[in-house]
């Protein structure tokens, strides 16, 4: 027992997990800069644009705030705008993911469809959990696999 609990908190599973938090905070964070792009500008270039800008915005904001804190010891390779082309990417099959669990969910479940908020919280924490793994992966890969 006491050699799974040493291995279950190793070093290296602690800094994941602590990135994993970070990554979900700075997702937070996100969200906030989406919604609040789509209701600044929807009236000047209606909802559709706004989401795309929106979109945009908060994922440019949740980059660079993963770049300074959650993976600061790991700035991978290549210059910023390549990094931030990575990170948008990632983030966009990542969306892919989050709307392919809501739409399926809409598909199967008469109980979702009547409470869509259930199929847009499912989506989240799926693609969450793809997002953190590219990014860590292949967007800030540790200088070492570099």
């Amino acid at each position: 027992m006491e050699n799974l609990l040493a291995r279950f908190l190793s070093p290296h599973r602690v800094v994941i997990a602590q990135q994993f938090l970070r990554f979900g905070t700075v997702g937070f964070v996100g969200f906030f800069f989406d919604a609040g792009t789509v209701y600044a500008s929807k009236a000047l270039v209606g909802l559709y644009i706004a989401g795309l800008l929106g979109y945009v915005i908060a994922a440019t904001v949740n980059w660079w705030l993963n770049r300074q804190w959650t993976f600061r010891d790991q700035r991978g390779e290549g210059g910023l705008l390549r990094q931030w082309a990575a990170f948008m990417s990632a983030n966009f099959v990542g969306f892919l993911i989050n709307r392919g669990v809501y739409m399926l969910l809409i598909t199967v479940s008469s109980f979702c469809v009547a409470h869509p908020i259930i199929p847009v919280a499912a989506g989240i924490p799926a693609a969450m959990i793809f997002n953190f793994n590219l990014s860590r992966r292949v967007v800030f890969r540790p200088d070492s696999q570099s």
